[in-house]
């Protein structure tokens, strides 16, 4: 915190490098519980060591010593992956183990009310199931076991050798049993033949139903019993709001708040249960992924609850239909299902002596003050925290912040992943906010005013980001001032003279070139769907992109914060083709996917852009939008939906062209790159088409229009307007609602992001 304002740093960790050796014991420090790692010190020729975090001076031990060069340095550093690598990973021994490595386990609780059956989600939970088994980690020793609900509660009995599954029914919500315990939960190898024929048959065995109510909370308990001595992953889909048995909630949508301080109370949850029971799935090591098919309101801020806790995953699809919606959901649920997955986790965070962990974000349930107990953790999972000075000072020229990841591996070895960063230090200002990200600034502000909104409200989660950017842009012109860090008076700069700016002087100066975009990325978030006002925004689907925006990493959330919108009508002839260009550093504005396909110009988020005879493809990273003027060429028109205009046509019957022609695959090559990462099973985009003039779909549109002025409370501050406004220290003319608001306490002077990407060895 400089001169009284905060500044944050984020940290990268992406190298995974696997030891296959054993932990030895005295890896581990008695006084700290450090890890060693590339930043410890040698001492005395090698004979003594001191931990980086606590300080603490250690006997090497005979086994491992090694004479030191005239460096200082170990000769053997660079054999030794512990001693030469930031990211290492460990085979723990059995002291690090309450039970042995269990099977991974699949366990799908599914819906199956009469909404479920029409909309076709049956049909792509089946569709979407049958073509993961292959795939899912930790063949040959995978269980798989399934549960549908409606009225009542149906086992599956999946015993190998059977010819069809039998199904248990139990319409007693209140004293549930489970019958048949042993058939429930079953080897997937040896029973694979009854599984298959059960997911052909689910989409039929309810088309019939009448039932409109799930009892969600009696299926969960029935999962839970049948689970719970294992763990694993359970998927949950759900489409109605559920009203009857344990959980049950009621319809509390209230349109008259919402915009209002009070919206608040629809975007926490309605009670305890779905969180009491959420803690106890974490403790037996069971994680929640729901995937939620609402047709109307459905609680998502109680759901969401069960994720949330359980390091699991929410996915929502509003007013599903198979049809439209299906190849995407598809995608999503076959990744969750095949991508390397640890189990059984847990992760704790260490710091130098002198700072402390003061915040932790993402979807984890804390054991204690700082163990973050982790049912699953995959190479999507991201963790997000916040250090603060414990101490007036910090006597290290660095400042160390170790990850150590307990889990068991889909093998079923029991490993730790240790992840070490050294920080350096700097009594400079300027130093540090020289180093600062905006891309990563952003990221880390999303989290925090997230937190700030849920405990408060919007309002104060809007102040907070403005606050925020205000006050780092203040600091980056002020200079090498006297500052106090985290409360405390900070040391004088060394050998350099003291500046004295401020006044019109700071204010005229330009915006260091690493944080020009910083403004541009707080507008865009106070008017993102998370955080803007007004009466448009539907709770559930609030609280769906709030719990979207907690998982993202820092190019997710620069993608979901600021979308790209691109002009396909004029793109060039190699734009949806592989690049020949060399890789460069803002290949992430030029290229997409694993092939590298060139994309088309990228334009910035303003109305003014948009012209009748255009189409633009606008992209968050969730969402796609193709935006179709009403004078577009006729030619583009009929190669993309085989109609020379859109004018009158029912838009519902319109389906997007993928192939046949030059430009339909361009584009198509586009929107699947778009999607493309580094893991084996990439998501499919849903391109929703917008019609000039369609009020409804356009409205929604605009809403990622952030350069222009917004009609909410709060957001009416137009990018020039706003940069104008941050340039003047904050001093300047404030938008109705968009005054600085209450200071928030907490005095954060480092951020940072740990992701386990690329579990390959899980």
């Amino acid at each position: 915190m400089f001169g009284g304002r905060k500044v944050y740093i984020y940290l990268f960790i992406l190298r995974i490098l696997t030891i296959s050796h054993p932990l030895p014991t005295f890896y581990s420090l008695i006084r700290c519980r450090t890890y060693i790692n590339a930043f410890v010190t040698f001492l005395e020729n090698g004979r003594r060591w001191r931990c980086n975090i606590c300080a603490q001076l250690n006997e090497v031990p005979a086994p491992y010593f090694c004479h030191l060069d005239d460096e200082g340095r170990r000769r053997d550093r660079d054999a030794r992956p512990e001693l030469s690598q930031g990211v290492v990973e460990y085979i723990a021994p059995s002291e690090y183990m309450v039970r042995p490595p269990q099977p991974p386990s699949y366990f799908f609780v599914i819906d199956v009310s009469a909404t479920s059956v029409q909309s076709g989600m049956l049909t792509s939970v089946a569709n979407a199931i049958r073509a993961s088994l292959d795939s899912l980690p930790g063949s040959p020793r995978t269980q798989v076991g399934f549960l549908t609900y409606d009225d009542s509660v149906h086992y599956y009995s999946l015993k190998s050798g059977l010819a069809s599954p039998q199904m248990l029914v139990v319409a007693d919500l209140v004293e549930l049993f489970v019958p048949a315990p042993d058939d429930l939960l079953v080897n997937l190898q040896e029973s694979r033949d009854v599984i298959d024929v059960f997911l052909e048959n689910l989409p039929s065995m309810f088309e019939k139903t009448t039932s409109q109510n799930a009892c969600l909370g009696p299926a969960l308990k029935a999962a839970f019993t049948v689970t719970k001595h294992i763990g694993g992953k359970m998927c949950v889909f759900q489409s109605v709001l559920p009203t009857i048995g344990d959980g049950a909630l009621a319809p509390r949508e209230n349109v008259s708040i919402m915009g209002t301080p009070d919206e608040i109370k629809l975007l926490r949850p309605s009670g305890k249960w779905y969180k009491d029971t959420a803690v106890e799935f974490s403790r037996a090591q069971i994680s929640v992924d729901m995937f939620l098919f609402p047709r109307a309101y459905i609680d998502v801020a109680s759901l969401s609850e069960l994720p949330k806790i359980t390091a699991g995953t929410l996915h929502t699809y509003p007013g599903f239909s198979h049809d439209v919606d299906g190849a995407r959901f598809e995608s999503e649920l076959t990744r969750s299902l095949t991508q390397h997955t640890a189990f059984e986790a847990v992760m704790r965070i260490r710091c130098t002596r002198g700072m402390r962990i003061n915040n932790f974000y993402g979807n984890f349930f804390v054991r204690g003050t700082d163990l973050l107990a982790l049912p699953n953790c995959t190479s999507d999972s991201v963790f997000a925290f916040d250090l603060v000075h414990d101490e007036q000072s910090v006597s290290s020229s660095v400042v160390t912040v170790q990850a150590a990841l307990l889990y068991t591996s889909s093998e079923g070895e029991r490993r730790i992943r240790v992840v070490t960063q050294a920080i350096p230090v700097s009594s400079l200002a300027s130093e540090i906010i020289g180093s600062v990200d905006a891309d990563a600034v952003s990221a880390l502000l999303a989290k925090q005013a997230l937190d700030i909104g849920i405990k408060t409200n919007l309002d104060n989660a809007r102040n907070r980001l403005q606050q925020a950017c205000v006050e780092l842009v203040r600091a980056s012109k002020e200079g090498d001032k006297p500052r106090t860090v985290s409360g405390y008076a900070a040391p004088p700069p060394m050998h350099q003279p003291q500046q004295q700016q401020g006044g019109a002087e700071s204010e005229n100066k330009p915006i260091p070139e690493n944080l020009k975009l910083l403004p541009l990325y707080t507008l865009a978030l106070m008017k993102n769907v998370v955080f803007r006002g007004g009466t448009d925004i539907h709770p559930d689907e609030r609280i769906a992109s709030m719990q979207r925006l907690t998982g993202m990493d820092v190019t997710a959330s620069k993608h979901f914060i600021y979308p790209r919108m691109f002009s396909l009508h004029n793109m060039s002839p190699s734009a949806g083709l592989p690049s020949t260009a060399a890789p460069s550093d803002d290949d992430d504005e030029k290229v997409a996917g694993q092939d590298r396909i060139e994309l088309p110009k990228v334009l910035n988020l303003t109305v003014e852009r948009l012209t009748s005879n255009g189409i633009f493809l606008l992209d968050d990273g969730v969402d796609m939008f193709l935006w179709v003027g009403r004078s577009s060429d006729p030619a583009i028109l009929n190669s993309l939906f085989g109609a020379n205009s859109l004018e009158g046509v029912d838009m519902s019957r319109v389906k997007l062209q993928t192939s046949g022609n030059d430009f339909a695959s361009r584009l198509n090559a586009i929107t699947s790159a778009l999607r493309e990462d580094n893991s084996t099973q990439n998501l499919v985009a849903k391109v929703t088409i917008v019609r000039e003039g369609d009020h409804g779909l356009e409205s929604r549109f605009f809403w990622h229009m952030i350069e222009d002025s917004a009609s909410f409370n709060g957001g009416t501050f137009s990018y020039e307007d706003f940069v104008s406004f941050v340039n003047s220290g904050g001093q300047g003319h404030h938008p109705p609602g968009a005054g600085p608001g209450p200071r928030v306490s907490g005095e954060v002077v480092v951020g940072c992001v740990y992701y386990f990407d690329s579990l390959m060895s899980c």
